[in-house]
């Protein structure tokens, strides 16, 4: 079986849930991974680029939208010679956005499968179709993962075969940021305490707490990492305690993690946060690093209520909480409680998880097929 991933997020854009997944299933399948195309362009095609033994990356150029027929007709043509070039047959479909419905409706794979690891239609500039295109999709799919609780919460009668799948952890990358002791050259004049966060800077980022904390503790230093996106970089506050870094990759997130004193998950309590399940709560944590968190319902439920990290919901009460964590280090005892917690999460596991789901669900179409025939 080949793996086709139509994803709405591009691969070479923050390192998270689609990568970590797809590349461990290359080590067994095929995987093409489709991004959404670029339009407006001079003229119509596919870029391809190969990123491991078996995994490509395939990036559209369109000259019409690809939301309007014209475009998503010149798209599927793209796809359907491409996937008779590379001699693709037993295709399994894997989403990671609905707007893809609007380019696939031509091919018949053998499996459909619908990675859910966003409520994307509460998200900033949603396309209003989102809604209608994500129900035909759980009507259209095999199978259902779900990022997190709130979502499998969401979604679980919604589809025929919904599972759940939240967050995992690459232990061993981030658990390096114990023992690091070089510090990013942009990282080594900011003075301690510090306290940081990392991941895209956008609409579900809680700029009011941000201000507020770093107000009231001018001697605190808060280092934020990543893209910023959907928002204007203006809005966000500035003040000689806040430092924005820009964009890391993935392998340089253990040494920025190594300099901080706490962690924290700085998110806004809104709609576009209702289902989310950070990756990177597992990620801070195995970095050993003690995390305060914003009253995230997956967050809590997963960590705050069994005291791994600590929830809060006002800047006094992240203060609070900070001075804590800074005048009493978490002791050892924490660190192999949430060694113990975290040994039961990787990647790996997920994948073998989510594969034998995708065997079992082949196997059934397949017999399926075979008794229609007959």
């Amino acid at each position: 079986m080949d793996i086709i991933c139509f994803s709405h997020l591009r691969w070479d854009f923050v390192y998270q849930r689609p990568q970590h997944l797809l590349s461990r299933f290359s080590n067994n399948h095929r995987v093409y991974f489709i991004e959404e195309p670029f339009y407006r362009c001079e003229a119509n095609g596919l870029d391809v680029s190969r990123r491991q033994e078996n995994l490509w990356v395939v990036t559209c150029n369109l000259q019409a939208d690809y939301g309007d027929s014209k475009g998503a007709a010149e798209f599927e043509k793209l796809l359907a010679e491409f996937f008779s070039a590379c001699q693709i047959s037993q295709q399994v479909f894997w989403y990671y956005t609905p707007m893809a419905l609007l380019y696939t409706g031509s091919f018949e794979p053998e499996l459909v499968i619908y990675d859910c690891m966003d409520e994307l239609s509460a998200f900033k500039f949603a396309p209003a179709e989102l809604k209608d295109l994500e129900a035909r999709l759980l009507e259209k799919a095999d199978l259902v993962f779900t990022g997190g609780y709130s979502l499998f919460e969401s979604k679980k009668n919604a589809a025929a075969s919904v599972h759940l799948f939240p967050s995992s952890i690459d232990k061993a990358h981030f658990k390096k940021a114990r023992d690091i002791i070089a510090i990013p050259q942009d990282q080594q004049g900011i003075p301690h305490p510090r306290i940081g966060f990392y991941g895209v800077l956008d609409e579900r980022l809680d700029i009011n707490l941000l201000s507020s904390i770093a107000s009231l503790r001018p001697d605190w230093h808060f280092i934020l990492i990543g893209p910023i996106v959907k928002i204007d970089e203006h809005t966000l506050p500035h003040a000689g305690n806040i430092h924005y870094l820009g964009q890391k990759n993935y392998d340089e997130l253990p040494a920025y993690l190594a300099g901080w004193d706490i962690a924290m998950l700085c998110f806004a309590i809104n709609e576009s946060t209702r289902f989310i399940s950070p990756t990177k709560t597992p990620e801070y944590l195995a970095a050993g690093k003690p995390v305060i968190s914003t009253p995230i319902k997956d967050v809590i439920r997963e960590y705050g209520v069994s005291g791994m990290i600590s929830i809060v919901s006002s800047p006094e009460d992240f203060v609070k909480a900070a001075e804590t964590m800074i005048d009493m280090p978490l002791p050892d005892s924490w660190q192999r409680r949430v060694d113990e917690y975290l040994s039961q999460k990787s990647w790996e596991r997920t994948v073998a998880d989510m594969q034998e789901l995708i065997y079992q669900a082949f196997e059934s179409k397949s017999l399926l097929k075979q008794k229609q025939r007959i």
